[in-house]
């Protein structure tokens, strides 16, 4: 295709999909009615807010939005490209001297260990990123399903009125209030706090590290196991801990697997290891 307008590159995502939506007018229409359907809860007037993003795009609208589904795709494109976002596709040397018109690398997340920023300093290109609104979601969802059960709401809700307990055939017997204090009036057993509990993290990537910062505004003890482990800066920027993954399960309240769902991850929580847990 031929275009007279920017041309960006773009690692084909669900999420990054959006890109074309925004800024390439020959974006399938099937394609731009999907995605206001998705956005229809939060933003019910998509088109209006796609022609807000237009406005304040300038120059890169109407751009051509290349998606490429591979490595080997993206260095192909790259030759006449002016950006590049990427999520998990490798920006080095080798792709820079195919990009010779590249002004910036925009990494579709916040951590960069898939690009070489030295590299692209040296070369003229500047290098972007961006706290996933989706990643950020993950991460409180994880944190809301931990107190749902620390706190044993799934038990309680509902539960709000004499009636609605007899339904759920529970009895309603007051403390005796003059003598102790009024808690936990519908008597469920077994709550407890997320404060000063464990929790271990399989994976401290992009999903792992927002976790980690609400756990530790939590003031839970944070571990982490990953094949790589990181710097001693990084750990105490994120009040993580690094353990193997068998200690990790050990000593944890709460496990969390923050990995891709694929072959190399496959039955890696087997049998074994849960016996291994608390």
């Amino acid at each position: 295709m031929t275009s007279n307008g920017p041309i960006l590159v773009v690692e084909d995502d669900p999420w990054t999909r959006l890109i074309g939506v925004v800024l390439d007018p020959t974006t399938s229409e099937e394609r731009c009615a999907a995605f206001a359907d998705f956005m229809s809860p939060d933003e019910p007037n998509f088109v209006g807010w796609c022609d807000a993003l237009r406005a304040r795009a300038g120059a890169l609208y109407p751009s051509e939005v290349r998606l490429v589904p591979s490595q080997t795709e993206l260095r192909d494109n790259l030759s006449a490209a002016c950006a590049l976002v990427v999520e998990s596709f490798a920006v080095g040397p080798q792709e820079l001297r195919c990009a010779p018109k590249l002004k910036v690398v925009h990494k579709y997340g916040a951590v960069l260990r898939n690009i070489d920023v030295a590299a692209c300093a040296a070369a003229g290109v500047k290098v972007l990123g961006v706290r996933r609104r989706a990643n950020i979601a993950c991460a409180e969802h994880a944190l809301a399903l931990m107190l749902a059960l620390a706190r044993r709401i799934h038990r309680i809700n509902g539960l709000t009125s004499i009636e609605r307990l007899a339904g759920a055939k529970r009895p309603f017997k007051p403390f005796d209030r003059r003598h102790v204090p009024g808690a936990n009036w519908a008597r469920i057993s077994a709550t407890r706090s997320l404060h000063g509990s464990t929790i271990g993290i399989i994976g401290l990537g992009e999903i792992g590290r927002e976790i980690a910062a609400r756990a530790a505004a939590f003031e839970m003890n944070v571990l982490y196991f990953q094949r790589t482990r990181l710097p001693d800066a990084e750990e105490a920027a994120l009040h993580a801990s690094y353990r193997p993954l068998d200690a990790l399960l050990a000593q944890s309240d709460w496990v969390v697997p923050q990995l891709p769902g694929d072959v190399s991850t496959r039955h890696l929580i087997d049998g074994p290891r849960l016996a291994r847990m608390k």
